[in-house]
């Protein structure tokens, strides 16, 4: 359980990530990666914040490609120490509106490579198409 002293700090951190997301910030994307240069990275985790509920309905894994974490975006606080803070960690979810909540979330706890995968279902699918495994299991340019 989160004490006040530490929820008090967590919005203060979060307000300051916040206040820094301008303009110049999104317009340039820094906070977002495409699902090709995200899985060319040999440290990703792909962080999957949907819920249960939608992971055994359509389980994402990526054998040859990179560590999955399944958390759901409300256990995501309780579970912070399963997320590890040395990887490049991609964020995904179905629609594109809890990646970005959990992009803001772990900014604001410290992580320093952390994005948001954009696209959901369809902007995962296109960074696996046959041509691209292929290229990553056999190890082709």
């Amino acid at each position: 359980m989160i004490n006040r002293t530490e929820k008090e700090n967590t919005v203060n951190d979060l307000e300051k990530v916040i206040s820094a997301m301008d303009f110049d910030y999104f317009g340039t994307g820094q906070h977002k990666i495409d699902v090709g240069t995200f899985l060319s990275n040999d440290d990703a985790v792909l962080l999957d914040v949907r819920s249960m509920e939608e992971k055994e309905t359509l389980s994402v894994e990526l054998f040859h490609h990179c560590r999955v974490l399944h958390i759901p975006v409300n256990e995501v606080p309780s579970r912070l120490h399963e997320i590890p803070q040395d990887k490049l960690i991609g964020v995904f979810c179905s629609s594109g509106v809890r990646n970005v909540i959990i992009f803001a979330y772990l900014t604001s706890r410290g992580y320093k490579r952390v994005k948001v995968l954009p696209g959901g279902y369809a902007g995962l699918t296109e960074g696996l198409m046959p041509g691209k495994i292929h290229k990553r299991v056999r190890g082709n340019s």
